[in-house]
C-alpha cells in the first residue's frame, strides 16, 4: 500500500470517506506517480531533479502547482514525464497508479494519459499504449489478489497544440478493445477550440468512441460550446467555467433568483457530467472570480441547480490530494453528508464510457457500499 493515502473521515462523524466506494473519472496518468518512484526513475536515466528526497519533492511539486497559473501548473509535467519514456518505467507508473487509487477506495477508474508524449526514448504510439495498458492490467491483478476489486480503463489524450489529433484518434481507436474506453483532449486551451480538431472528432463519432474535452477550465463559455458541438464530447473535463452562464441575483434575505443560459442549460438538460476538480480548479485560477477557497468554488451552486456533478483529482500528485480528500473538503466547506456523496459517484458511474449495463452494476455497487457505512 502507498503510505501516502491516508484515511479520511466525514467531517464530525466517524464514517470513512477513504472506505467508501468510488468513481474516478478525470486522473492523469502523469500526475498521479509515487514521488519516490520518480526519485528511483530519475536517478536511473540521470534526470536531474530539483529535490531528490522523496518528501521535499512532494511539497516541490504542491508549491509549483499553486500558482494560479494553468500554464504554471502544466510545467511540472516536464518532470513526470522525463521519467516515462520507456516500456518498462510506463509499466510501472501505470501498475502503481492502479494500486492507490484501490488503496483509496476507487472501483472504477479511467485513466488518461497523451502517448505522443512518451516518444522520446524509441517507443512508438502503439507500444506506449501497450506497455501502459499491461501495468493497469498488473496493477488491477496485484488489487485482486489483495482481495479487493478495481476496474480501470484508458483515456487517450491528445494535445491540441500539436496538431496530431487525427493520428491520435486513430490511435485510441486501434486500441478500443485493448483496454482503451475513451478520447480526450489536453493542453492550453486558450486557443486551441475544438473545431481545429473537428475531423478527428468526427472520425471518433463515426466509430462510436465516446470522448471527453478539458473545456471551461483556462477557457471560457465559448471554450465549452466547442467542446460539446465540434468535439462531440458527452463529458467536459472541468467545465467549472460553465458557471458564467448562470446569473444569480439575491431578491430579498430569503430568496435568489437563478437564471440559465442557454449553454447552461443544454448542459444540464442533456445531463453532460462536469469533470469537476475542487483542489487543482483552486490551483490553476479557473475559478478566480468567484474567489480563491473552496467554499467560493461553484460547485455547490452547479450540484444545487441540478447538473451533473462529478468530484475528481486530475492530478493526485500536484495537487497532494486523493479523490477522498477532495470529498472531504467539498464536505468541510459545504456540509454534505454520506447521501451527497453517493449521488457524486452515482453521477460518475452513468457517466462512466461503459456499456449501460455494466454503468448500473457500477452503480449498484455503489450504492451497496453506502449502506454498509
Amino acid at each position: 500500500m502507498n503510505a501516502a493515502v491516508e484515511n479520511y473521515l466525514m467531517p464530525g462523524g466517524s464514517a470513512s470517506i477513504t472506505a467508501l466506494p468510488k468513481v474516478s473519472l478525470h486522473d492523469h496518468l502523469d500526475g498521479g506517480l509515487r514521488p519516490h518512484t520518480i526519485v528511483e526513475l530519475a536517478g536511473e536515466i540521470g534526470y536531474e531533479l530539483p529535490e531528490t528526497d522523496p518528501a521535499k519533492l512532494t511539497t516541490w511539486f504542491a508549491e509549483q502547482a499553486d500558482s494560479g497559473s494553468l500554464v504554471h501548473y502544466l510545467r511540472t509535467f516536464d518532470v513526470t514525464i522525463a521519467v516515462m519514456q520507456t516500456a518498462d518505467n510506463l509499466r510501472r507508473v501505470a501498475r502503481e497508479f492502479v494500486q492507490d487509487l484501490a488503496d483509496d477506495g476507487v472501483i472504477y477508474g479511467e485513466v488518461r494519459w497523451a502517448p505522443e508524449q512518451h516518444l522520446q526514448q524509441g517507443l512508438d504510439l502503439d507500444q506506449a499504449v501497450s506497455a501502459a495498458q499491461g501495468g493497469l492490467e498488473e496493477g488491477v491483478d496485484l488489487v485482486r489478489a489483495s482481495g479487493r476489486s478495481i476496474r480501470v480503463g484508458q483515456l487517450i489524450t491528445s494535445m491540441r497544440q500539436t496538431d496530431r489529433s487525427r493520428e491520435i484518434a486513430e490511435l485510441a481507436i486501434r486500441h478500443r478493445d485493448l483496454g482503451v474506453v475513451g478520447f480526450d483532449s489536453a493542453g492550453p486551451e486558450a486557443g486551441f477550440p475544438s473545431s481545429l480538431a473537428r475531423d478527428a472528432y468526427d472520425l471518433l463519432a463515426h466509430n462510436f468512441l465516446p470522448t471527453t474535452v478539458h473545456a471551461g477550465e483556462a477557457a471560457g463559455l465559448d471554450s465549452i460550446r466547442s467542446a460539446l458541438f465540434d468535439g462531440r464530447a458527452l463529458r467536459l473535463g472541468h467545465g467549472v467555467r460553465l458557471a458564467e452562464d448562470i446569473t444569480t441575483a439575491r431578491e430579498d434575505d430569503e430568496n435568489t433568483y437563478v437564471s440559465l443560459g442557454d449553454l447552461a442549460q443544454w448542459v444540464k438538460d442533456r445531463e453532460i457530467a462536469l469533470e469537476l476538480s475542487p483542489s487543482s480548479n483552486l490551483q490553476t485560477g479557473a475559478i478566480e472570480q468567484w474567489g480563491d477557497v473552496m467554499i467560493d468554488h461553484p460547485f455547490d451552486l452547479l450540484y444545487q441547480l441540478g447538473f451533473r456533478v462529478t468530484v475528481n483529482t486530475d492530478n493526485r500528485l500536484m495537487s497532494a490530494t486523493s479523490l477522498s480528500r477532495e470529498l472531504f473538503l467539498l464536505s468541510e466547506a459545504f456540509g454534505y453528508d454520506l447521501t451527497d456523496l453517493e449521488i457524486f459517484q452515482i453521477n460518475a458511474a452513468a457517466a462512466a464510457f461503459l456499456p449501460i449495463e455494466e454503468r448500473e452494476a457500477l452503480s449498484e455497487a455503489i450504492s451497496v457500499g453506502f449502506e454498509r457505512a
